[in-house]
């Protein structure tokens, strides 16, 4: 074989090894995947009659070249004051970060290059000032496609106007972390009714002594035998034989609240005195029970009488 045959077939060869070779992997092309990013701006809360209200406007982009679902991870500037998303998402808690609640909600889907504007909404229990306040802390976390790794995190600056709408030169707020509740309640009467039980009401006054967090306030029965709780009145939620929620909602601070709470004996109870009880009241927040800076006046102790 000449030398020229040679280089022939060796180029032959080489290009059909080329040809039947696998394909090399093509580059990858950058950026297909989402890539989110938040952005937040300052949380101004304006006083009202039930504390200071506010709404976070919040931007998510997606700065990748993949559509991609946002969730969203906030921490609140001030204990339970987070109260929704305008678009009405739904929205749990899923942790506490220094007695302020870390929430999770839906941030919605965003398309490859484009942003989307949230509003999240604000309501903190405290009495308005004269001057304006501020407070850290709050923060919004972007999660892709329900995942647990953020993506992007923004934290923002909250500002409470003054009663005159001022916002220069702002004191730090402060929240309360302990309770400050009183109860106190009176002596209870019995009287036979026409299916032989017999029923008696007491006024029950509590007070709200300053901003701690809570949603709801329950009370504690200790009754004599027989005896039980029966209703409160008003009525919002449901009672039971010992165990009851102060009627009205969320408390402001110094807000004091009477009711009634009506009382039970079966059928049969003799007339006569009966024996005392109490009445315990403890603040709830995130289902879990909140200290009180003073839990002696947490308690009212009453008289039982049975009547024909």
């Amino acid at each position: 074989m000449t030398t020229r045959t040679t280089r022939v077939a060796a180029a032959l060869l080489a290009g059909a090894a080329a040809l039947f070779a696998p394909a090399a992997p093509a580059a990858a092309a950058g950026g297909t995947t989402a890539r989110l990013t938040v952005d937040t701006e300052t949380l101004v809360l304006t006083p009202t009659g039930k504390g200071y209200v506010g709404t976070l406007t919040t931007t998510i982009s997606n700065r990748g070249r993949a559509d991609a679902t946002a969730g969203l991870r906030i921490t609140e500037p001030a204990g339970g004051s987070f109260t929704g998303l305008d678009n009405g998402s739904p929205w749990f808690t899923v942790g506490m970060e220094q007695n302020r609640r870390v929430l999770e909600s839906y941030g919605g889907r965003v398309t490859a290059g484009t942003s989307v504007t949230l509003r999240l909404d604000f309501q903190v229990w405290t009495t308005a000032r004269a001057y304006p306040m501020t407070a850290l802390g709050g923060s919004v976390a972007v999660v892709p496609d329900g995942g647990t790794r953020v993506s992007d995190r923004d934290s923002f600056r909250t500002v409470f106007r003054s009663t005159s709408g001022s916002v220069r030169n702002p004191r730090v707020y402060r929240q309360a972390t302990e309770t400050d509740l009183t109860i106190s309640g009176g002596d209870v009467t019995l009287t036979r009714q026409a299916d032989g039980a017999l029923l008696g009401r007491t006024p029950v006054t509590v007070r709200y002594g300053n901003d701690a967090p809570s949603f709801r306030l329950d009370v504690r029965a200790s009754l004599p035998a027989g005896v039980e709780v029966w209703a409160t009145d008003p009525q919002d939620l449901p009672s039971f034989p010992d165990w009851f929620d102060v009627p009205g909602g969320r408390f402001m601070p110094g807000e004091e609240r009477t009711f009634d709470v009506v009382l039970r004996a079966p059928a049969g109870t003799p007339a006569g005195a009966l024996g005392s009880g109490s009445f315990t009241v403890a603040a709830v927040y995130e289902s879990e029970p909140v200290a009180d800076v003073d839990p002696a006046d947490n308690s009212t102790t009453f008289s039982v009488r049975a009547t024909d």
